[in-house]
């Protein structure tokens, strides 16, 4: 798949639809799109040795780098996966190992794939789905089906009433909604229940291999014949469901996996983006003892996945020379340069990400496009809630957050979750007895509700 054709410029306008600020980090995760789309213009004996160019942002927490890296995957329809950097261990520690974030960067490229496998032919499914349907309704290919001319012979018609007239016209009643609300006995697949047991961390890969070992025997024929397998099962439902069951079923058979996993294995390798969190937790030196005893190895295990080299999974080998990593940490107690040297070269692009100002805190509140104002009046409106957060109120909700996370652990945009919650927690639970009403919160309303909390030292500490 040939990377999508977006300008810095555009990638940037993006991005500043759902983030507030942050210009450097913007402009340099738009570049390093950009290039992706560059690289594939260039001609072929040039291209395999443009590498990307990795990038290290760092900032407080809260501030948007983990939003950043998802919005970019999305708008670049990449196979995108999170880690965390303290979670793995070096090499013969019990833990996970660092090449399982490319075998969950393969597994987010198969799953995105298939996806999109399955959104084209949702058209044909559903034409295969509703054949089915009619199938289980009793009407045949000449009008009134086999099954029904049998019951009615034998006397043992079901009461449930038939649709009127032919096969055709049942068709036409089915696309028009106007049987959704009648039942019908369908046949479904059932997924066979996942017989691993759990496994100790660090073996997931194994269990996960052992798991699609016995899903391939599941569905052997012999093993079928034999009872083993995935079982069909009957069920009643309603017409508007038994379509969308059996569409969903008929365009899982219908996806050619072969290329799936193919195109997954392609896209993984030149699109794919793995966002390295805590970075800086495994930076420093190894003491020799405690719980980070494995940072040093960590780094080393980390550093060849980062420059390239093959990895293998389940779907095939795997290269991760053209993988675009982008780590983040706060570097609070840490700093870039505690990094091995070898590793830091890996990483050439190093943006730092600005603490949020009150401003900074108001626009975040006010201008995304699923903003938590937004969120709370869209929650509300559907116990008949008319919610109403004034100017002024945003802006009070602003310098509340902003001094409590100056006074306090800073914990940037994360801080408006834990205010608003507080300020809106009397109107959401007595929201039933509220419907009908509008209420409207303004900066008296705001002083009124947090003022409190916020004047007790130890108790803003512990509740904000």
């Amino acid at each position: 798949m040939e990377p999508r054709n977006l300008t810095p410029k555009d990638i940037v306008a993006e991005l500043d639809r759902h983030i507030v600020g942050q210009r450097d980090a913007k402009r340099a995760v738009a570049i390093a799109l950009r290039n992706r789309w560059r690289r594939q213009k260039v001609a072929p004996e040039l291209r395999e040795d443009i590498l990307p160019k990795n990038i290290i942002m760092i900032g407080p927490t809260g501030v948007g780098k983990t939003e950043i890296a998802r919005r970019l995957a999305r708008l670049a329809g990449a196979p995108f996966v999170k880690v965390e950097a303290s979670k793995f261990t070096e090499v013969g520690y019990v833990g996970r190992d660092v090449d399982s974030m490319i075998r969950d960067l393969v597994e987010a490229a198969v799953k995105l794939v298939k996806e999109e496998q399955m959104e084209r032919l949702r058209g044909r499914a559903r034409e295969a789905a509703e054949e089915r349907v009619l199938d289980a309704l009793g009407f045949g290919a000449g009008g009134i089906g086999f099954r029904t001319v049998v019951d009615r012979v034998r006397g043992t018609e079901p009461e449930r009433p038939q649709p009127q007239g032919t096969r055709e016209r049942a068709r036409a009643q089915l696309q028009a909604g106007t049987l959704d609300d009648d039942e019908v006995e369908i046949e479904v697949s059932e997924k066979p229940v996942s017989i691993m047991p759990v496994m100790a961390p660090g073996m997931e890969d194994m269990a996960q291999g052992l798991q699609q070992m016995f899903d391939q025997l599941g569905n052997n024929p012999l093993v079928n014949m034999l009872g083993g397998g995935a079982k069909k099962r009957k069920r009643k439902v309603r017409i508007k469901d038994a379509v969308d069951l059996l569409a969903q079923e008929e365009a899982a058979r219908m996806v050619d996996m072969d290329r799936v996993i193919r195109d997954a294995l392609e896209r993984a390798q030149n699109a794919g983006i793995v966002f390295i969190d805590e970075i800086d937790k495994i930076a420093g030196r190894d003491q020799g003892s405690g719980p980070d005893v494995s940072r040093g190895g960590v780094q080393r295990d980390l550093l060849p996945i980062v420059e390239g080299s093959n990895v293998n999974t389940k779907y095939g080998a795997v290269k991760t020379d053209h993988v675009l990593f982008i780590a983040a940490g706060a570097f609070h107690v840490a700093k870039v340069a505690d990094l091995i040297p070898e590793l830091q070269g890996r990483f050439p692009i190093r943006v730092e990400l600005e603490p949020l100002t009150r401003d900074d805190l108001a626009r975040i509140l006010r201008e995304p496009k699923a903003s938590l104002v937004k969120q709370y009046v869209a929650l509300l409106a559907t116990e008949g809630v008319d919610l109403e957060i004034t100017e002024d109120a945003v802006e009070e909700l602003a310098r509340i957050a902003a001094d409590v996370n100056e006074r306090s652990e800073n914990i940037g945009a994360r801080r408006l979750h834990t205010v608003m919650e507080r300020l809106l927690d009397e109107v959401s639970f007595d929201a039933t007895d509220l419907a009908g009403r509008k209420i409207v919160v303004d900066p008296d309303y705001v002083r009124r509700r947090l003022q409190g909390v916020i004047t007790d030292e130890d108790l803003s500490r512990y509740i904000l």
